[in-house]
């Protein structure tokens, strides 16, 4: 079985072989590249801003957003090195890279931080759902914990079926809805900025307490989450080439945006802004309708948030003896009988567990955060960089290694220090 896990190098296959042809347009690149990584993090920027300044906030996503964007190039760049020396076969992944460029270890590594990734924006949409569905029904008794567990049986229904496309349109749906909630926050602002409700003197260019800085830095971050979409982006271009300029200009946009967002909905509402922008909005008809789509597009979505932490726990079970007994010794092929129900049974107890965590999350912004600090990056950041000065270390300049070495340790000193400091913000 062991062999299964580790691709087999081969001795002399086709360049072509090593990569599978893609068929999106730029324009669908794009679009693919958006969907990626805008998601509800977006609805937490206007928070980090407060915290950190609207001046400090501004810069800090557009370096966030910036080292994402190189970061991603590198990766792009050690996966066309590998290719190229026909090191594995098929589709390159981001767990083959570390496996190529430190062995085993290299694997477990990078899929273990991809796992604790999925789980982290999981447990997220579920902290989003439950402080959202308070602020609607504001005349109840239940906690953001008691929503979510309410949520669990849903969950646990929607995990067992098979095909992910059934879920295609609540996903637009979700990002219809982000799109409202964010025209709402800029409606606001306009608002009062016409009825004089606020003075631009008392919004904060740089705050006072540093410290909240990384916090912010973490946030930023987390709202360009989506790293290990990387290479399947660009794998899935026609003129894989020009992916480069697609990228730049998908992460000008979407850098624009946040920036703006994340200005806009601090300058409207100050030091009360929420973690949840949303919690913000005036408690009318049209507000509770942005709230709630969200809270149910969300509902059906949390399934493809979840889809590869199950393939990966899936993946091992696989592998165990008593699982492929249970499946009549046919694991590796379709999963009939108590297999099937071992797979069931080990999607439940996931979503079980996440839910039990997420209801102990203080808050969405602070959790947000934390994992912007700690496994988005080290994806992002300090795993590209390594891979490509392990891949193209002898073939780089000078400058070219100062710079990855940079990120190497920049990206490991953020992570340490913005974990420590948002565990002590806790």
């Amino acid at each position: 079985m062991e062999k299964n896990s580790e691709r087999i190098p081969l001795i002399n296959p086709s360049p072509s072989s090593s990569i599978t042809e893609g068929r999106a347009s730029k324009f669908q690149t794009i679009a693919n590249i958006i969907v990626s990584i805008v998601g509800t993090g977006v609805l937490g920027l206007p928070f980090a801003f407060r915290v950190a300044g609207w001046l400090a906030g501004s810069l800090g996503v557009i370096l966030a957003g910036f080292a994402t964007f190189y970061c991603m190039l590198l990766l792009v760049q050690c996966r066309d090195k590998s290719a190229s020396e026909n090191k594995l076969q098929g589709t390159i992944t981001y767990g083959d890279l570390g496996y190529i460029c430190i062995g085993k270890p290299g694997r477990y590594l990078t899929e273990f931080l991809i796992f604790i990734s999925q789980c982290g924006g999981s447990v997220a949409y579920l902290v989003f759902i439950g402080q959202n569905l308070v602020s609607v029904f504001k005349g109840q008794t239940f906690s953001v914990a008691s929503y979510i567990f309410l949520l669990v049986p849903i969950e646990i229904a929607l995990s067992w079926i098979g095909s992910l496309s059934a879920f295609s349109p609540f996903s637009i749906f979700a990002d219809i809805c982000n799109v409202l909630a964010m025209g709402f926050v800029v409606k606001e602002e306009i608002e009062r900025a016409i009825g004089g409700g606020f003075s631009f003197r008392d919004r904060k260019a740089i705050a006072d307490n540093l410290g909240g800085l990384p916090f912010a830095g973490g946030m930023a971050v987390f709202c360009f989450e989506g790293f290990g979409m990387t290479l399947a982006l660009e794998q899935s271009m026609k003129e894989r080439n020009t992916f480069p300029k697609v990228l730049g200009m998908a992460f000008t946009w979407i850098t624009l945006m946040y920036v703006l967002f994340g200005s806009f909905g601090y300058l409207a509402y100050g030091d009360e802004t929420k973690d949840i922008i949303t919690l913000n909005l005036p408690n009318n008809w049209t507000a509770t309708a942005v709230q709630i789509g969200l809270c149910l597009g969300l509902v059906f979505t949390f399934p493809i948030m979840v889809h590869p932490v199950n393939e990966i726990l899936e993946g091992k079970l696989k592998k165990i003896m008593w699982f492929q007994k249970l499946n009549n010794n046919d694991a590796e092929n379709s999963i009939t009988g108590l297999g099937k129900l071992g797979t069931y049974t080990s999607r439940a107890v996931l979503i079980i567990g996440l839910a039990v965590l997420a209801s102990y999350v203080p808050g969405f912004g602070i959790f947000a955060s934390l994992v912007g600090s700690t496994v988005c990056a080290l994806i992002s950041f300090v795993l590209p960089a390594l891979f490509h000065l392990t891949l193209l270390g002898s073939s780089l300049s000078l400058w070219q290694k100062a710079l990855d070495c940079c990120i190497l340790l920049c990206g490991l000193i953020f992570a340490a220090y913005g974990t420590y400091n948002t565990i002590v913000g806790i």
